[in-house]
């Protein structure tokens, strides 16, 4: 029997490389035999750069940045080499994983340090930058991005804004000279959500409780939000208000749409094309896939939903284990809340859990491979 195991993270739990190392490791508890296939996925959030790294020749750049809070934070990013490629994970500087719950800041939280990453990344020359956003702490649609690369935000008054997204309610002027490093680079955003960066679905409405807003908070961050993309509109020409994806990472998609001129596409695609995931799954007599939380969303256009698809298409049978699992429906989905119903005690153990989940699901199957 071969087994692909591709998880992406456990959020708040576990990387998807440790999920992958608990699945497998529960199945060789019964079947020592079979052939294991671990393949930890990202689709641009946390783990695209371990992800990346697996799948490509690449040289791990280390580099000082600020994190959501401006403090310093020691981040990573790749340079492939041969080609040259810079890959970069935001989060690495924006990520929501750098922050206790109890320093959550919606308002404050900014994205300086994604430029601090970009600014170090250019001095390597490259014709090409994929920015893997996603896991974000930030709701500041990459005002602090760009002024980390020398765009200049000022109020009716003419003063610097500070950092975050609830500062963007002063907006007024945007003064911005795109750095000549452009002329030969291109820059791509890796990432899985297609949510503008306004209205209903935007940034703000549907990620801001997630980093600490609360609904008076989203109120503000929506309208500071509005008011920044009828600036950038008015002082850069881009109107990003409304492109599919432009509200991933809080808006960071979309200044990096308005100030660099990234092409948005999907996290998913760049890693499985970089790792042959079609290939392998092939070559899988089962695949095996989760993820913390499997619900709706799940199933529109991220990791797990874009692998059951692809599985299927190939036949594939596939499990899913997940930290919590709602409106499964046709989905062999298990849940670890099952196991252990308190959700931190479930979270503190989720290795131990999700290999025991594993090892007792694989009991159940035959060790032989299907015919």
């Amino acid at each position: 029997m071969r087994v692909l195991i591709a998880p992406q993270e456990f959020k708040g739990s576990l990387s998807a490389e440790e999920a992958a190392d608990a699945i497998a490791a529960g199945i060789r508890d019964v079947h020592p035999g079979w052939e294991l296939d671990l393949l930890p996925m990202s689709d641009g959030g946390p783990g695209f750069i371990d992800a990346m790294r697996r799948a490509a020749n690449c040289e791990v750049i280390e580099q000082l940045v600020s994190d959501p809070l401006g403090r310093p934070v020691l981040a990573t990013y790749l340079v492939v080499r041969g080609s040259g490629e810079i890959l970069i994970e935001a989060a690495q500087a924006n990520g929501l994983m750098h922050l206790n719950p109890a320093e959550r800041d919606a308002l404050r939280a900014g994205t300086a340090g994604v430029g601090e990453l970009l600014a170090a990344a250019v001095r390597h020359n490259p014709s090409r930058i994929v920015i893997g956003v996603g896991g974000s702490a930030t709701t500041d649609g990459g005002a602090g991005m760009a002024t980390a690369l020398g765009a200049r935000m000022t109020s009716e008054t003419g003063d610097p804004l500070p950092p975050g997204g609830g500062a963007l309610a002063d907006l007024a002027r945007i003064d911005w000279s795109p750095p000549g490093w452009l002329a030969r680079t291109s820059v791509v955003v890796a990432s899985d959500v297609r949510n503008p960066l306004v209205g209903g679905e935007g940034a703000a409405v549907v990620y801001g409780p997630q980093k600490g807003a609360t609904p008076v908070q989203v109120d503000q961050l929506e309208a500071a939000l509005v008011r920044y993309a009828s600036v950038l509109r008015r002082s850069l020409g881009v109107d990003v208000a409304g492109i599919p994806g432009g509200g991933a990472a809080g808006g960071l998609a979309a200044g990096l749409v308005a100030f660099l001129g990234a092409t948005i596409v999907s996290g998913f695609d760049v890693v499985a094309e970089a790792t042959g995931l079609l290939t392998r799954l092939a070559a899988a007599d089962l695949v095996i896939t989760g993820e913390g939380r499997f619900d709706a969303q799940s199933l529109q256009g991220k990791t797990t939903g874009r692998l059951l698809e692809l599985a299927r298409k190939q036949g594939k049978p596939v499990l899913v284990f997940a930290g919590q699992v709602l409106g499964a429906n046709d989905t062999p989905a298990f849940s670890l809340l099952d196991m252990e119903p308190d959700p931190e005690l479930a979270m503190a153990n989720a290795a131990q859990l999700l290999r025991a989940a594993a090892r007792n699901h694989a009991a159940k199957l035959p060790n032989v491979t299907p015919s």
